[in-house]
């Protein structure tokens, strides 16, 4: 199984697929569709597109988001250079980002300069992944990992074309596509709830752009000539279309929108269609899995996540665990106890010492040991005896 948190893991990640067979990519209009597919840009991936399968079971959102953003940008340059070299692949993935270098932001500054290049980009897209979270308030910031990662792709087509990124690129695609969303929630009959969380989403996945207040009216306002790329045209109109279904159904003034937006780019209306069918079919079946959909109850969605943080830490370190905790016997009778009836204050004491004792000497777990990590111990008690049962209802005999 491949770890996107481990270092090595996109070396791992290569030497899999490198053993399958990979189909050329000739067709853009098919690598584009196959990438949407996978819910890369709904911020909900299910799958990925790779000749050799990726088990996702047990990884954290921003490790799978980790692979789908290597994976797309290899097949961004397996389309343009027909070349499945991983190295060659990794040294230009390396080059065009050390081509970005917004202020305040800097790629490189965790990478050792002895680094290998695949390590480099393991530390570079890590980096990419995250939100800028100065946007938003902090809760809103545990939901939602960075929602234009499909922009590096494009950016990074442009790189492999042309040698460079053309100026101000990354700005000019970011305030544009902000301020498509915001038109295209203008077009909106039924205002949604999710509108406003929409905005924030991708407001707080932008790095170089600073919004002014000018206030668009319509579509011939922005700069859309500025794309001249198939795959940059069809990216700006399934994001609209993305905003344009946060209530469940496209309108005939939206679907309009839509057109007239694919007009003005000389997209083909076949493409529209296509992409409201799309967008309607992926969101409505995995509706109940997408953070920004589901974040009628703050506080409820925060214990969701930060429990399925908690006990995925814990099946990962499941081993290591039996073996740290197996060696107190006190530890191990009190857990089982917590399974049938409420400790009581003294023992509550004795099982979070001892347990933050185990959590030092496993690396993985010192996130307990962070502040406010203590407030995540009651989670860990909660779960450690029920995902590992034959190892602690044998216990309720000893005394």
């Amino acid at each position: 199984m491949i770890n996107p948190s481990a270092i090595g893991w996109i070396d791992k990640f290569f030497i899999k697929q490198k053993h399958s067979h990979q189909p050329e990519m000739v067709d853009a209009n098919l690598f584009y569709k196959n990438v949407r597919n996978t819910g890369f840009f709904y911020g909900h991936i299910i799958s990925f597109e790779t000749a050799h399968p990726i088990d996702s079971t047990g990884l954290f959102k921003d490790e799978i988001s980790k692979i789908a953003l290597l994976n797309s940008l290899f097949g961004i340059y397996i389309l343009n250079f027909k070349d499945k070299n991983p190295e060659k692949f990794i040294q230009n993935a390396v080059d065009f980002y050390n081509k970005m270098n917004p202020q305040g932001f800097n790629l490189f500054k965790k990478v050792l300069p002895n680094s290998s290049n695949s390590n480099k980009l393991e530390k570079i897209i890590d980096e990419r992944v995250q939100t800028n979270t100065n946007l938003i308030n902090k809760s809103f910031s545990n939901v939602v990992t960075n929602a234009l990662l499909f922009i590096d792709v494009l950016a990074f087509q442009q790189y492999l074309i042309h040698g460079d990124i053309p100026e101000k690129y990354f700005r000019n695609i970011e305030e544009t596509i902000v301020s498509l969303i915001t038109l295209a929630l203008k077009t909106k009959v039924n205002k949604s709830k999710h509108d406003d969380l929409l905005i924030k989403l991708f407001e707080a996945s932008v790095r170089y752009s600073k919004f002014s207040k000018v206030d668009f009216q319509n579509l011939e306002i922005l700069k859309l000539d500025y794309f001249s790329n198939d795959l940059e045209k069809y990216y700006l109109v399934d994001i609209a279309g993305l905003a344009l279904w946060s209530d469940g159904i496209i309108e005939k003034e939206e679907a309009y929108f839509l057109h007239t937006l694919a007009d003005i780019m000389n997209v083909p209306d076949s493409f529209v269609k296509d992409s409201i069918e799309s967008t309607h079919e992926f969101i409505s079946k995995h509706k109940k899995e997408i953070p920004y959909f589901n974040y009628s109850n703050p506080v409820k969605n925060f214990y969701d996540q930060t429990t399925e943080v908690v006990v995925k830490l814990i099946n990962r370190n499941k081993k290591r665990l039996i073996k740290e905790i197996s060696e107190s016997k006190e530890l191990m009778i009190l857990l089982a106890y917590s399974t049938t009836r409420d400790l009581d204050k003294s023992e509550k004491k004795k099982v979070r010492k001892q347990l933050l004792d185990v959590c030092k000497s496993i690396p993985s777990l010192t996130i307990f040991l962070l502040p406010g990590g203590s407030l995540l111990l009651p989670i860990l008690i909660k779960f450690i005896p029920k995902l590992l049962p034959s190892a602690f209802n044998e216990n309720l005999d000893i005394e």
